[in-house]
C-alpha cells in the first residue's frame, strides 16, 4: 500500500535531485532501506517526508558515486499535456520556458537545487523539506531564498 502511494513522489523526487534514468533504482534501493527500518519510524511522524528524506539520501549517494549529474528535464515526471494547444506558437513558447527553467535549476548548486525541487516542484512545505533533506529549517529558507533569486536572474535574463 505505501509502494503504491509514495512511488510516484518518489520517482519525481530522484529525478528531480538528479538521478535522471537511474530514478527507479533509486526509489527501489528506497524503499528496500525504508522498508528495513521501519522499527525505527516514529509513528507520530508523517511517512512522506521520512521516505522522502531516504530517497534524497539515495540519490545524493548514487550521483556522488558516479561523479555525474543525469538530465532533470528527462524525467520531470509530469505528464504530458495532450491536448491540442489553442495556439502552436504559444505552446511552442511554453515549453521552451519549461525547458530553459529546468535547465536553470539544474544548474543551481546541489543544496539550493534540492531546497527549490522540494518546495516548488514536491510542493512540499518547509518543514517537510527540512525533514527530507536533513536541514535546519532556517537553512531551507536560506537556501530556497538564495535559489529563486539566482533563477529569477538567469530565466529573466533568458526571456526578455
Amino acid at each position: 500500500m505505501l509502494v503504491a502511494r509514495y512511488s510516484a513522489v518518489a520517482h519525481r523526487t530522484a529525478a528531480l535531485l538528479g538521478a535522471g534514468g537511474e530514478a527507479e533504482d533509486v526509489v527501489q534501493e528506497a524503499f528496500v532501506k525504508a522498508f528495513r527500518h521501519l522499527t525505527g519510524f516514529r509513528r507520530e511522524a508523517a511517512f512522506k517526508p521520512w521516505l522522502l528524506r531516504i530517497v534524497a539520501n539515495e540519490t545524493h549517494t548514487m550521483t556522488r558515486s558516479r561523479g555525474r549529474r543525469s538530465d532533470l528535464a528527462q524525467k520531470v515526471g509530469a505528464a504530458p499535456d495532450l491536448r491540442t494547444p489553442d495556439d502552436p506558437e504559444e505552446a511552442a513558447i511554453a515549453t521552451d520556458r519549461r525547458a530553459r527553467l529546468l535547465e536553470a535549476v539544474q544548474a543551481l548548486p546541489e543544496g539550493e537545487r534540492q531546497a527549490v525541487v522540494c518546495r516548488y516542484f514536491l510542493q512540499l512545505s518547509e518543514a517537510e523539506t527540512a525533514e527530507v533533506l536533513g536541514c535546519p529549517l532556517g537553512s531551507v529558507k536560506s537556501r530556497t531564498f538564495r535559489g529563486l533569486a539566482k533563477l529569477r536572474k538567469e530565466v529573466g535574463r533568458e526571456l526578455s
